[in-house]
């Protein structure tokens, strides 16, 4: 007679994907610091500051989730407004415009 047995190994746990990253850009030669403020970070501009690269440009990578999202840009820390870059904007209870970044799925 023959005994069987059978070994319990550790299952592996499943792959966490890193959301994908999103980079946001924007020109003004004047601002002194640019912010931005959305649904992402609870509508709270020191939360993700741009980084100046110098001669007026500014840029901000970030990793979001899969998802629809709105924003503004906080220039010099009281300007509110959209993104000229965006290609969505979406009205504001504030009757201005938030612009909206759309995250799709990695394949």
């Amino acid at each position: 007679m023959s005994t069987v047995t059978t070994e319990k190994r550790p299952s592996n746990p499943p792959r966490q994907r890193k959301p994908p990253r999103v980079r946001l850009e924007f020109i003004d030669p004047v601002a002194e610091s640019v912010c931005i403020a959305g649904t992402f970070n609870d509508w709270r501009p020191g939360a993700t500051p741009m980084i100046h690269l110098g001669a007026g440009r500014w840029v901000k990578d970030l990793a979001l989730p899969p998802g629809v999202y709105e924003y503004c840009l906080v220039v010099d820390g009281c300007n509110w407004s959209p993104d000229p870059r965006a290609s969505e904007t979406a009205p504001n209870p504030f009757g201005g415009l938030n612009s909206v970044l759309k995250v799709a799925g990695s394949a």
